[in-house]
């Protein structure tokens, strides 16, 4: 039987490439597939993807959705010549399924495939579809999606979880004491993380003893958030800014806590770590589907919630609210304790190997054509 090809369209952030790379992994590891991706030059896909070990091509478009008219008309222009490109991709490649997760890529590729009659899959991993996948959703031949509720949208749905990297499932617990808080923004940092605990680490150093602190600040935002930590006079010793974080399986296992965004693939990835954590939702995330993330896991036990709108009553004062709910959760391990086990109910442990196995059945191979 001829090699199993899979063509991986879609990216920008990390949440729809990690997911992506996630499954891929799956796909070579069971079917002996080959997986090419398609994205675009402003993603994160043009990193990741090549130090994944994938290839990756790449396409022009632009966003769509919550942009300006005069974005969206450019967009639309762009479109006829960027499904030309994924009909000639995809005739090149000859893959045996297309599998779209999300992002500006995604919807030209998946376009082509269809327009090929080449077996096509999305992944949705919120409630409500994004635009692309909304647009696709009941043309395609199956779909990956984490909540029910986003089933109603497309042809042969399943519930699987979102694609999460092995290595999350199995992490070593971190040390007793002292305490490690990990900062994570998203792929791309969150501004108001960056603006606020620099206002509140002094008085956080000093109420929890030995507490460390990493944060990731987005490549665009590192120098101005490592300089606003310097001027705030906290001990250089107990905190670090990073402007991305690579190797994130081995910074969850050594936080006690993590104070993060709730988009989909991080509120994944706390689940399968068994992580604790203060989660604060992107106010402006689409159809607010950051803050039904967010909800589900304080429902679970598995975390607490602070709105934005809190974080930072002013643009001078720290954020007296934010620091309470920090030293009370760093200072109680047991409480974290049972946030981590709580967070563990709420994993798909089994989420890239049964979306590889659908994506395997729609292109006819199995794990025996595996090499």
């Amino acid at each position: 039987m001829a090699q199993l090809r899979v063509l991986i369209a879609g990216g920008g952030t990390g949440g729809h490439i990690i997911p992506a790379l996630a499954v891929a992994q799956e796909l070579v590891q069971r079917y002996g597939a080959e997986a090419l991706f398609v994205g675009t030059a402003r993603g994160m896909e043009i990193r990741l993807v090549p130090e994944a070990g994938y290839r990756l091509r790449l396409i022009d478009v632009g966003p769509l959705n919550a942009v300006s008219l005069a974005t969206r008309l450019k967009t639309l222009w762009q479109l006829p010549k960027s499904i030309g490109e994924c009909k000639r991709l995809i005739r090149e490649f000859q893959p045996g399924v297309v599998f779209g997760v999300g992002g500006y890529a995604s919807g030209p590729a998946m376009s082509a495939a269809l327009k090929l009659r080449i077996p096509t899959m999305v992944f949705e991993p919120n409630a409500m579809p994004g635009l692309t996948n909304r647009l696709v959703g009941k043309r395609v031949d199956a779909a990956a999606v984490n909540f029910p509720q986003a089933s109603e949208w497309f042809r042969n749905a399943e519930v699987t979880g979102i694609p999460v990297r092995p290595e999350f499932f199995t992490l070593a617990e971190p040390p007793a004491a002292p305490p490690h808080l990990l900062v994570f923004g998203g792929s791309q940092g969150a501004r108001i993380f960056n603006q606020t605990l620099p206002k509140i680490v002094p008085a956080l150093l000093e109420a929890v003893p030995g507490l460390t602190i990493l944060h990731q600040s987005g490549v665009r935002h590192a120098a101005s958030t490592e300089a606003a930590y310097a001027a705030s006079g906290a001990d250089r010793g107990r905190w670090e800014v990073r402007p991305f974080l690579d190797d994130m399986p081995a910074r969850f296992a050594a936080s006690h806590l993590v104070m993060a965004r709730s988009g989909a693939s991080t509120v994944a990835e706390l689940a399968a770590a068994g992580k604790p954590a203060l989660l604060v939702p992107f106010a402006a995330a689409a159809d607010g589907h950051q803050q039904r993330n967010a909800e589900a896991m304080v429902a679970a036990g598995a975390a607490v919630m602070l709105e934005e709108t809190v974080l930072q009553p002013s643009p001078q004062a720290p954020s007296q609210a934010l620091l309470d709910q920090l030293v009370e959760l760093l200072c109680s391990p047991e409480r974290l304790a049972g946030m981590a086990a709580a967070a563990r109910t709420q994993a798909h442990p089994g989420a890239a190997e049964r979306i590889a196995e659908r994506l395997a059945g729609l292109a006819g191979a199995s794990p025996a054509a595996a090499n």
